[in-house]
């Protein structure tokens, strides 16, 4: 079954924008990886994968431009049992592929302008809480 697995915010400050939802929210951090050309932060509910993406500056890669300048929230993510089925289906519609070739997951922007991307089944876990 398809489901949304992953939101990603563009944000200007990694560190307080963590800090903010793990004092306020309690998410926890996953994941820290460098990916390209941006930093990414994975934090969690325990159910959904909440990243945070600093890109690089002076960056000028089409993903990074893909939702706007400034912060924003800048794609989700939907699980699909089968990429490339799911990725001819997207460019029947006649969604524009935003990532590099051969680049999983693969982002694209959907009817109506938003980014989105399809990513295969496990790619986001589902860790469990820090132990306190």
């Amino acid at each position: 079954m398809n489901r949304i697995v992953h939101i990603a915010l563009k944000v200007d400050d990694l560190e307080k924008t963590t800090a903010f939802y793990q004092d306020v929210f309690g998410f926890w951090e996953a994941e820290t990886r460098k990916t390209r050309d941006h930093l990414s932060r994975h934090l969690t509910d325990g159910a959904i994968d909440f990243t945070l993406v600093k890109y690089d500056e002076g960056t000028e890669s089409k993903e990074s431009k893909a939702a706007g300048e400034g912060p924003c929230i800048h794609h989700f993510a939907v699980e699909v049992e089968d990429m490339a089925k799911s990725t001819a289906e997207i460019l029947s519609y006649g969604c524009e592929i935003i990532s590099d070739p051969g680049v999983i997951p693969v982002k694209f922007r959907a009817p109506g302008g938003t980014v989105a991307e399809l990513v295969p089944v496990g790619r986001y876990k589902k860790p469990a809480p820090p132990q306190r």
